[in-house]
C-alpha cells in the first residue's frame, strides 16, 4: 500500500538559510510530534519557524488525507536560501558596506510511519 506524501512550506521567513539548516538537520527522520517537542526546547530562532510550517503539515495530512498525527515521520526538510534585502551600513572616511539580510523557503514533506494503514 502506497503511503501519501504531505507537504507543507513557507516562503521567505526572515532569517539566515545557515541557521535553519542546523535546526532542520535535527529532526530529519524523526517522528512528527517527537520533532515538535525536541524544537520546542531548543534555543535558536529558526526552530520557531521549522515547527510551524512542521504543524502545517500535520494539519494538511488531518485534514486532507485523514491520517493519524501520531504515525507521521519528516520524510524530507529542505532549507533553501531566498532573495535578501539590501541594506547600507555608514563606514568611515565616507564608505559604506553593504548589509545583507537574509532570509529561507523551508519545506517539510511528512510521510506516514512503515507497518500503519
Amino acid at each position: 500500500m502506497e503511503s501519501h506524501l504531505v507537504r507543507a512550506s513557507a516562503i521567505r521567513v526572515p532569517g539566515s538559510p545557515q541557521k535553519a539548516r542546523l535546526v532542520a538537520n535535527m529532526v530529519r527522520g524523526k517522528g512528527a510530534n517527537a520533532a515538535l517537542v525536541l524544537l520546542k526546547f531548543m534555543p535558536n530562532a529558526a526552530a520557531k519557524d521549522v515547527a510551524k510550517v512542521i504543524k502545517s503539515a500535520m494539519a494538511n495530512a488531518e485534514e486532507n488525507f485523514g491520517m493519524n498525527a501520531d504515525d507521521l515521520v519528516v520524510k524530507t526538510i529542505m532549507v533553501d536560501g531566498a532573495q535578501f534585502l539590501k541594506r547600507r551600513r555608514f563606514a568611515s572616511r565616507g564608505r559604506s558596506n553593504m548589509i545583507q539580510k537574509r532570509m529561507s523557503h523551508i519545506s517539510v514533506v511528512l510521510t506516514e510511519r512503515e507497518g500503519t494503514a
